[in-house]
This record gives C-alpha cells, sequence and structure tokens, in this order.
C-alpha cells in the first residue's frame, strides 16, 4: 500500500506540475479566451447592431475571416484548459482547504471560472453541429457568458498576478525556483514540494502525508538523473499539448480555409457539398417557403419613403446584371466562396428614391424564423458588392439556396445574407 501511494505521489509531483508551466499555458488559454470574446463581439454586433454602429465591408471575406478564428480559437481552448487543469491538478490537495475568508473567495472564484469555461466551450462546439439539447437559447447564454467570462478572467489574472509577474520570464523563474532551493529546500523532497505546489511543503495533514511517502526510497533509475527526467518530461507535455491543438484545429479548419479542407475531418461541413455545389444551414422545407417561393406569382417589393415598386423575377432578369465572387460565411465556422449574378441592390434603391444614408429591413417568405427579418446598414446597401442575387456558380438560384432571389453581400453573416427575399425597405429615423 505505501509503495502504491508513493507512485501517486510520484505521478502527483509530475516536473510538469509547476508555477512557470501553468504560467505559459494559461498564457495560451488567456490569448484564446479574448480572441474568441473579440470575434464574438464582433458577430454579436453584426447580428444585432447599435444605432450609431458602422462596419467594413472590406475585405469581402472579413467575416470569414474573423469567425473562421473564433470558432478555431474556441476548439483549441479544450487541450489547453485540460492541460492547464492537469498542471494545477495538485491545487485540490491544499491544506487547510481554506484558509481565510479571502482565499475562499478566490476559489470559489477559480471554481466558477473553470466550469463556465468549460460550459461556453462545449456548447459552442456543440453549436457549430446546430445540435441543440438544451431548454436555453444558445445565442443569448453564449453571449452573456462571454461576458461572466472576461470578468472571471481579470479577476483570476489579478488574484494570481504576483506568481504570474514572478514566472512571466523563464530565466527569472529558473532563478527564483534556484534560490527558493538554496534557502528553504533542504531535500530533494523538498525541491519536488516546490515543483508541486509552488513554494514550500503544504502544511498541515497534506504535508504530513507527503513527508511519510517521500520517505520511501527513490525508485527512479540510477543512471537517469533528475535534471534529464524533468526536461524530457515538460518537453513531453509540450509537445502533445502543440500536437493536440494541431490536431482540433487542422483538422476542423478546413471548414473555413480552404488549403486545409482534405483535412477536414470534424468539421460539420464540407467545401462542394450541397446543391449547387454548396452547404445549406436552412433549407427550404425548414423554412415552410417550398411553396411560396415557386409561386408564379412572386414579386419583389422595394418601398423607400411613400414609394413601391414590385418586380417579377423576369422583370429583375431584365436589369442589369453584375457578377461577383463572395463567400458564405456563417456563424457556425463553416464558409464557402461562390459565384453570384444579379442586380445590384444600390440600383434597385435608386430606382425607389432611396436616401444614399438609409438602412434597409430585408423580409423573406420565411413563415417564421429569428431570421425572417433582418436590417442592413447603408454601408452594405450602397456597397457596389452587395446584390439581389438570382443565379449561383452559374446557375439558377436553387430553392434551398433562396430562389427566386436572396441577398448577398461582403462581410456579413451567413444569417443575415437572406434567403427567399418578398420585401427591401428603407428604415425611416
Amino acid at each position: 500500500m505505501r509503495r502504491m501511494m508513493y507512485e501517486a505521489q510520484r505521478a502527483l509531483a509530475s516536473p510538469v506540475r509547476n508555477p512557470r508551466l501553468a504560467v505559459v499555458i494559461g498564457r495560451l488559454l488567456g490569448a484564446a479566451f479574448i480572441v474568441c470574446f473579440g470575434t464574438g463581439l464582433y458577430s454579436h454586433f453584426l447580428q444585432e447592431p447599435l444605432p450609431w454602429m458602422r462596419f467594413p465591408t472590406r475585405p469581402a471575406s472579413l467575416y470569414q475571416i474573423t469567425q473562421g478564428t473564433h470558432i478555431v480559437a474556441g476548439i483549441a481552448c479544450f487541450p489547453l484548459l485540460l492541460a492547464k487543469l492537469y498542471i494545477v491538478f495538485p491545487g485540490l490537495f491544499q491544506s487547510p482547504p481554506v484558509k481565510s475568508f479571502l482565499h475562499l473567495l478566490e476559489r470559489a472564484s477559480i471554481a466558477l471560472f473553470v466550469g463556465a469555461s468549460l460550459v461556453q466551450i462545449t456548447i459552442g462546439l456543440i453549436n457549430t453541429y446546430q445540435w441543440y439539447p438544451w431548454p436555453f437559447p444558445f445565442r443569448e447564454v453564449h453571449y452573456a457568458l462571454g461576458w461572466v467570462l472576461v470578468g472571471l478572467l481579470v479577476l483570476h489574472i489579478g488574484i494570481k498576478l504576483p506568481i504570474i509577474t514572478r514566472f512571466w520570464n523563464g530565466r527569472a523563474a529558473a532563478e527564483h525556483e534556484a534560490t527558493d532551493a538554496a534557502s528553504d529546500v533542504e531535500s530533494p523532497a523538498d525541491v519536488e514540494a516546490v515543483r508541486l505546489w509552488g513554494s514550500g511543503r503544504p502544511s498541515g495533514v497534506t504535508g504530513r502525508l507527503i513527508a511519510w511517502i517521500d520517505s520511501t526510497p527513490s525508485l527512479v533509475n540510477e543512471t537517469t538523473t533528475v535534471s534529464e527526467t524533468t526536461t524530457v518530461s515538460r518537453r513531453g507535455f509540450l509537445t502533445t499539448v502543440g500536437i493536440a491543438c494541431a490536431a482540433v484545429v487542422g483538422l476542423t479548419a478546413g471548414q473555413t480555409f480552404a488549403p486545409l479542407d482534405a483535412v477536414n475531418v470534424f468539421g460539420p461541413r464540407k467545401k462542394g457539398v450541397g446543391p449547387q455545389g454548396l452547404p445549406v444551414n436552412r433549407t427550404a422545407e425548414e423554412a415552410k417557403v417550398t411553396a411560396s417561393a415557386v409561386a408564379a406569382g412572386w414579386v419583389l417589393t422595394l418601398a423607400a419613403g411613400g414609394v413601391e415598386r414590385s418586380f417579377s423575377r423576369a422583370e429583375l432578369e431584365a436589369l442589369p446584371q453584375t457578377e461577383v465572387e463572395l463567400p458564405i460565411a456563417c456563424v457556425e465556422g463553416w464558409s464557402q466562396l461562390a459565384v453570384w449574378r444579379g442586380v445590384r441592390l444600390s440600383e434597385l434603391a435608386d430606382l425607389v428614391g432611396a436616401d444614399t444614408g438609409a438602412s434597409f429591413r430585408l423580409i423573406s417568405l420565411e413563415e417564421r424564423g429569428s431570421f425572417k427579418k433582418t436590417e442592413m446598414g447603408p454601408e452594405y446597401v450602397r456597397d457596389p458588392l452587395t446584390l439581389v442575387a438570382l443565379e449561383l456558380n452559374g446557375e439558377t438560384l436553387d430553392l434551398q439556396h433562396g430562389y427566386p432571389a436572396r441577398m448577398i453581400a461582403p462581410g456579413r453573416p451567413g444569417v443575415l445574407q437572406t434567403k427567399w427575399l418578398s420585401r427591401i425597405e428603407a428604415i425611416t429615423a
């Protein structure tokens, strides 16, 4: 039994479990969280802009880049968070578990931070598959949790700032460890305690238990030095974390970035798969437009300042046509470049005398749905790449892609590229 406990303690006191590596992994994890938060905010305000907000329309693939990065960074959080938890795991065995009220608040905030992080990245990943096995609205909860996590991250950094600054630099960290070993540590077991706890051996029951376990003779091969074991272990750990991050990112990012499409194993959407070679999220059957979209009497109505004009599909086809190459980039992280042909929205706006600074409301034939009605700022309305699209990749627009007409604009989320258009109206201030 004593030998088994010693082996367990040796595993727990792995050389990778030290403050320096905790700071290194923590920096990467913190950066991933910040990237996720920033790109998530951008996506949120594109979908729910404040009245004064205006957004860039160039590069045309901007949302493809930002949302693809959002998903990739979120996926990378999985191995980074697990690595960080592995490193700091011994902290669970502090004795006494709570030293003061402030210490209780610190441990509670860390527990909340870890729990919220796991929930956030898990529901984010599940959302990419459009599976919602929970009773709450995903977008609202995901957005709110983002703010909670950033607040907890700032609190965590503030609490751990002395350790972070002490071990931020590798050379300084080595000097600190050497100083601690020379002044406070008297035995190899105490050196392991520094690696394990970031300071001297813990007190109380835990400290006495580890002291008893450490009295067992070392089982390390006499021909292998501690420094060699430590170096191999740390390098092996970091290599494993790096490979894990590269694997989960590289095998998913192909749904966003074309060069990696061949190795897209985990991404829920595959480039080139779907009607007219383009994936589909919401089908015509789900939107309940299979009859109304192909009705002989369909017209697209434009309204601005009391002026209304309706266009049949044939009348839209008779107007000057423009061809553009723009991506469909969805909030779930997948995207694909396609060739669209149709009428510039700015030209249609001029036909009804819309003000150049007017925003537009786009209304779909969908019977219901969060994006049955969407709004488009003047920066998109007047962009020459924004089309009421009638064709896709050289063919008449497929029903699944929005026949008889849909919106396509640069730098917009796919959910705002309204399909099955019915009415476009200027929004009066």
